[in-house]
């Protein structure tokens, strides 16, 4: 039977139904906001697979054309990979619930979020997120919920909960939060340079506006929730986890004080080793497996980890909390890029280049959902193997790789001036080393090679992570802590919390949250974000020491680009028939030319020859005649009554037979023949556009001036 219930946020309604659609599935609902409505199934399996030692949660949202109506694009007609816009939905839908599965489960895990209906105004991806919270919530695996999450603007100096893309386009921000009854669980986002209290008081907004979410999804679990099911946790015995700490004994600790990573790691793995061999000959290899070998000595290390930071005092590379790792930047550093930099920040280091190209360049793509189609500025994160000093699978960018990438895009973007730069940007991160937020360090990077190709960036941007360290007690809120500034990988894998924020001078840009934790609470994070508001700007101090503002040349290998404006109504003569004009001046100037429906033609070009030849064309050929202006024109044609000159490219008029010269002719050609360059003054235009030229006004002109110029006193001798 169908169940469902309603969540009121401000105006607007969201609507969250059970027990109609995919009733196989072990939980399943439908979100609706507005006529946008997402479908969201969770399935787990009833075992684990043999030898198993992960949890495998897989979260994928798809989106379908038909749900707004449309053909997909392309041969087939058919939905194929997915898109940039389904990946970071799928990821945003997994770091929520991702923690609040029980420790120690190994059972596959799948929630698959299905768009059915797309209205246009209300984007889908926080439905996703409700809807996998919800279906958890009535089904019968174990999760720790409910979570409530919601889209976050700020119009007119008011906060909006889920607002429209069109209040999004006149918002400051754009946050996503997810929030459980108290504490908040993520966030993730853009803004325009907003102060660190705006940002705060957003998400204290966010956690008011998630309210009503978590109690529709409780009343929902209470009419048409399953029994949560019995399971099992693979958890490692004690006789074995009290033999392994005893023989690693005291060595681990000074392990893990080595400050170089890789060799920190070297250390730790010879005592695992070392350890893992004892342990199979004491206890066998038929219960000393190596899950058991793994999980054994992940609770060592992380228990190891965690005494340094909350008992001790001390980070595993020496560090004190609040200190920033050192920092090196160099700009300019490749040749051929339109704009380079190397950003490196301890045991992380980005190389970034920049290349500026044609608006032909923007990336378009389908959007069934409403909002932006096309992207001006893109910055695509690569992070290889090699970078983590490992071997692996080397193919196309994963999810991690499209995430990263699309945090430090759009923490950037807001310093770009894209609505009138002329330029399409791509910026490329490679990854050379990783040692804890290469994301932070991909912005960094980003900022300087756009200043070293000479892009009118507003203000530089800079980015920084900060980790926490807790203890709880018997109730489960957090009783002990320690931020930690810029964490290194270790302190990320050990600890609870990774939380990315980047921004200027000025303001907040950029944001994510990522816990191990099931909450955490408002005022530990205005502390982290006070925390990350002085780290950035001593990273900002640093990058302006190499390069403070945008170069005023840009590279040589750079497209130049000139800006013509024209009549619009003039756009089809510049094209031709067929587009034989403008492909006639491409053709002869090696330039690329876009036109605008308001009559801005870009003129792209590396040559300056080819690009005053392209203008001199265009202007030519869109010019209007100017009544008094003398011309160098063409005689085209003959006739009895005067010459038609072409005295603008593909435009002529009639000199008369009476205008040809001072005194009477009594034939045309007495004075020119065809193809002869004369100078002709305009007379006048007619209603018909019909152009008058003058010959004989123009040489009078030209003689007086001359005079004019013979009759002018010396310059005085210096």
């Amino acid at each position: 039977m169908a169940e469902k219930v309603t969540a009121q946020l401000g105006a607007a309604q969201i609507h969250i139904e059970t027990g109609k659609l995919a009733k196989q599935a072990d939980g399943a609902v439908t979100v609706q906001l507005g006529e946008t409505i997402v479908m969201v199934a969770a399935v787990a399996a009833s075992k684990a697979k043999p030898g198993q030692d992960f949890f495998p949660l897989t979260v994928d949202y798809r989106e379908k054309a038909a749900a707004a109506g449309k053909f997909p694009g392309g041969y087939f007609k058919r939905e194929g990979r997915p898109t940039e816009k389904e990946i970071l939905t799928s990821r945003l839908t997994d770091r929520p619930i991702r923690p609040l599965f029980p420790k120690g489960w190994y059972n596959e895990v799948q929630v698959q979020s299905l768009l059915l209906s797309a209205d246009g105004e209300n984007d889908p991806d926080i439905l996703s997120i409700v809807g996998a919270s919800a279906a958890l919530m009535v089904s019968d695996i174990p999760w720790d919920g409910p979570l409530g999450a919601v889209r976050i603007g700020r119009v007119g100096g008011q906060f909006i909960a889920n607002p429209t893309h069109a209040q999004i386009a006149e918002s400051d921000m754009d946050i996503i939060y997810v929030g459980n009854s108290t504490d908040i669980v993520m966030f993730e986002g853009a803004a325009k340079e907003i102060s660190e209290a705006d940002f705060n008081a957003a998400l204290k907004f966010g956690q008011e506006a998630c309210q009503p979410l978590i109690t529709a999804q409780n009343e929902l679990a209470k009419r048409a929730g399953k029994k949560k099911r019995e399971i099992t946790l693979n958890i490692v015995p004690d006789d074995i986890l009290n033999e392994a700490k005893k023989l690693a004994g005291d060595r681990m600790v000074p392990a893990l004080l080595t400050p170089a990573k890789l060799e920190r790691e070297s250390k730790v793995k010879a005592i695992a080793d070392e350890v893992g061999a004892k342990l199979v000959e004491k206890f066998g290899a038929e219960k000393v497996t190596e899950f058991v070998l793994k999980d054994a000595f992940y609770y060592i290390q992380k228990e190891a980890v965690r005494g340094l930071v909350l008992d001790a005092g001390k980070r595993l590379d020496g560090r004190t909390f609040d200190q920033v790792r050192p920092i090196s930047c160099e700009a300019g550093i490749l040749p051929r890029a339109h704009g380079s930099a190397l950003f490196a920040r301890g045991e992380t280091q980005a190389v970034s280049l920049v290349t500026l190209g044609t608006s032909e360049d923007a990336q378009e793509f389908d959007s069934y959902t409403g909002g932006i189609s096309e992207k001006k500025f893109i910055l695509h994160y690569n992070f290889p193997n090699y970078s983590v000093g490992e071997t692996g699978r080397i193919s196309g960018p994963g999810r991690r790789e499209i995430g990263h990438g699309a945090l430090a895009e759009r923490s950037v973007a807001q310093m770009l001036p894209l609505e009138t730069y002329p330029y399409a940007i791509r910026v490329t991160s490679e990854i050379m080393e990783s040692n804890g937020s290469t994301s932070m360090a991909s912005v960094c990077g980003a900022t300087l090679a756009l200043m070293d190709a000479g892009v009118p960036i507003i203000r530089p941007v800079a980015g920084i992570s900060v980790g926490i360290c807790t203890e709880s007690d018997d109730a489960g809120k957090v009783s002990k802590y320690k931020l930690l500034t810029d964490i290194i990988g270790w302190e990320d894998a050990f600890c609870d919390m990774d939380c990315k924020i980047a921004g200027t001078s000025q303001g907040v840009t950029g944001f994510q949250l990522d816990l191990k934790l099931k909450g955490i609470s408002h005022q530990l994070m205005a502390e982290a974000v006070e925390k990350a508001r002085i780290a950035r700007l001593f990273i900002l101090g640093e990058m302006a020491k190499v390069l403070a503002e945008p170069r005023k040349e840009m590279s040589k290998y750079a497209p130049r680009i000139v800006q013509v404006r024209i009549n619009p109504e003039k756009i089809g003569a510049l094209i031709g028939p067929g587009g034989k004009n403008i492909k006639r001046i491409v053709e002869e100037s090696g330039c690329e030319i876009n036109i605008d429906d308001d009559g801005t033609v870009n003129i792209y070009s590396v040559s300056e020859e080819g690009m005053k030849l392209a203008r001199n064309a265009i202007e030519g050929m869109t010019a209007e005649a100017e009544i008094g202006k003398i011309y160098r024109g063409k005689v085209v044609t003959i006739k009895e009554f005067g010459a038609f000159v072409e005295f603008l490219p593909g435009k002529d008029g009639l000199c008369h037979i009476s205008e040809l010269a001072n005194f009477r002719v009594k034939q045309t050609e007495d004075i020119v023949k065809i193809g002869d360059d004369i100078w002709v003054k305009c007379l006048g235009v007619d209603d018909k556009g019909r152009v008058k030229l003058s010959r004989k006004a123009a040489m009078e002109d030209r003689d007086k001036e001359m005079a004019d110029k013979a009759e002018a006193p010396a310059a005085p001798a210096a």
